[in-house]
This record gives C-alpha cells, structure tokens and sequence, in this order.
C-alpha cells in the first residue's frame, strides 16, 4: 500500500510499504479523510515526540477493513473516526485522568503509523463510530475538536468572562465556538487574515482586531481581559497577548510552540496580577464528547476544510509554506 514517510527531518516521501494487520484487539482502517495539522509540520522539521521514519497523520477517519481476534465492538465496513491517543490505562497519571501525560504516553501518527497511508491498524477501543450524517471529512475534524475539549475543561470558562483570543486558523475558528458556547460575554478575536476573522464574527467573535492594528484597537485595554487563549504557538504573539490579561485572569496556551522556544514572563506579574497560567496537551479522554459536538452541529466544521490534496501531493505540501488564507486541508483517498 502507499504511504506517506517522513524518513528523516526534512524529508518526506510517498513509499509503498507492508499493508498492516490487525493484532489483538486491533481493526485496520482504510482511511477516507486526514487532516493536516500543525504538529506534522513540527514532525517534518524535526520536533517529533517519537522517531524517525514515522508515517504521521494523526486526524482521520475511515472504514473498518479487516478485524482481529477479540475485537467485539466492530465490524468491516463500519465508518469510523479514530483518536491517535495511546495511553497504557495503568500509570498514576492514567489512574487519575490525567492519560495526557501518560508515563508510556504514544500516539497514532507520532510514535506509531499514523493516517498519511491507505490503510492503518488501530485498537479497537480507539475507533469511534461515525454517524451516518457525517462525512469522513467531517469525522477526520474530530481530533482537534477534541483538542478544543480539553482546552475548554482546562479553561473552565466562567458565564459572561471577557476574552481575548489570538489565532483564527482553524484551531482558533473552534475555539471561538466553544468559547462562545461556554459563555464569554466579550469575545475578541485578533489575526492577520480579515477572512479569517470574518468568519470569526460569523462564529460568534464579538469583536475582531487585525494584528497590524492591535495597539491602535486595543492599546486602551491592556490587564483587562478576564481569559486570553493562544492559538498561534508564536511566542511573540504569546508575549505580547500576556499584556492583555486583567487581574485574576487565566491564560491559555493552545497553540503549539516549537520545543526550544522561549518568552519574557515577569515573575512579579506573575504574583501581582493572581494570574493563572494554563497549558493545554492535545487529548485526554475527549475524543467522545468532541463527536458529540460535531454531530450535534454544535461546532460547525464543513467551513473550515479549505482544500483537499491527494496523498500523493502531501510531501510538496509540507515542504513549502503554508499560505495564510488556507484554514484545514486534508488528505483524501
């Protein structure tokens, strides 16, 4: 079958390897829809969590092909969406939901073949059925909602908070829902893009700032805003959006950053203002609640899916820079 290799940082390229089979408890997915994210750039320049050669792809959805021995929850031909998240169950931190942080922590796509291939094998228990008025790449955008989950649980949002959000890419568009849906009375969202942030509005963003105009729009309102959320990964962005936050405010960092990447934080800002500084790690145990959402309508992703590519144009893709007006784009088969 092909896949789509990264065989060392920089470097990508389309190989036909072994088509897997199902282990124990495993089902093999013939994927139909993967997202691209963030994160299999970082793994293309070298900041992976796992080894090189990898397959990533870590945001796809499928259909059942082949079961292994105990599987009894699913059957070939089931559509499914699949979260990458391999946690062992029996670590302190999987004992105490915490599975993120798993001591013996994997994921589909970064440690272990992940989406960019025809055909990848799964555990049973990381398969979620699709309803059937979902589409594969509907199903695929379940992973970053489930991202956007536990960010919101690690926000814990207060009814009629102000907020502040820098980003509206496609993370940045679900976040502005979810925020929305968990009660911000003021939700400003600031990017480069103005298409961005006018489907921003359209999500429910009270309020847009282009970046280039941030002083002009905003200068009036630093150590005001009861939550600011992250999005970019950029630690300028980061700097500059910790000005921003009031009193007794909560901070979160949803965007991913490079690994060696640094900020400025004064420590006594840090006591003065009460602030509450909070990290938000992909997954943990909210790929379910995600489907809910995306089946439910709640968090519209359809206007999010940009383009789709081949698999076969998925190494150019990675190698050039992203344009800024593209939100998701997925990988179909």
């Amino acid at each position: 079958m092909k896949a789509m290799v990264i065989p060392e940082p920089g470097r990508a390229v389309i190989r036909e390897v072994p088509e897997p089979e199902p282990g124990p408890g495993e089902v093999v997915v013939s994927v139909k829809a993967a997202g691209i994210c963030g994160t299999d750039f970082h793994i293309f320049e070298g900041d992976s969590l796992g080894s090189y050669p990898i397959i990533p792809g870590h945001e796809f959805a499928g259909v059942v092909a082949k079961v292994g021995p105990a599987v009894t929850s699913l059957a070939v031909g089931d559509r499914v969406a699949v979260d990458p998240s391999l946690f062992c169950g029996r670590c302190r931190y999987c004992l105490t939901n915490r599975g993120n942080h798993c001591e013996n922590w994997g994921g589909i796509g970064t440690t272990v073949p992940g989406g960019f291939a025809e055909q990848v094998a799964v555990p049973e228990s990381s398969a979620f059925r699709l309803p059937d008025a979902l589409s594969f790449q509907e199903g695929a955008f379940v992973e970053p909602v489930a991202c956007v989950v536990h960010g919101m649980n690690r926000l814990n949002l207060r009814p009629g908070e102000r907020v502040l959000l820098f980003g509206a890419g496609a993370m940045g568009q679900q976040l502005v829902q979810a925020l929305v849906h968990a009660g911000a009375a003021e939700l400003t969202a600031v990017d480069v893009d103005p298409g961005k942030l006018a489907l921003a509005r359209r999500f429910g963003a009270t309020r847009t700032v282009l970046a280039a105009a941030l002083e002009k729009e905003l200068g009036g309102e630093l150590e005001s805003f009861d939550a600011v959320v992250d999005a970019t990964g950029a630690p300028a962005v980061i700097e500059t959006a910790l000005r921003f936050l009031g009193p007794a405010g909560k901070f979160l960092q949803f965007g991913v950053a490079p690994k060696r990447a640094k900020i400025s934080l004064s420590p006594f800002d840090l006591y003065r203002r009460d602030w509450t500084l909070i990290g938000s790690m992909a997954i943990n145990h909210t790929f379910l609640p995600a489907l809910e959402w995306v089946a439910a309508g709640r968090i519209q992703v359809k206007p999010l899916l940009s383009k789709t590519i081949p698999l076969e144009e998925l190494p150019e893709f990675l190698g050039r820079p992203k344009a800024p007006e593209l939100l998701k784009v997925q990988v179909v088969f």
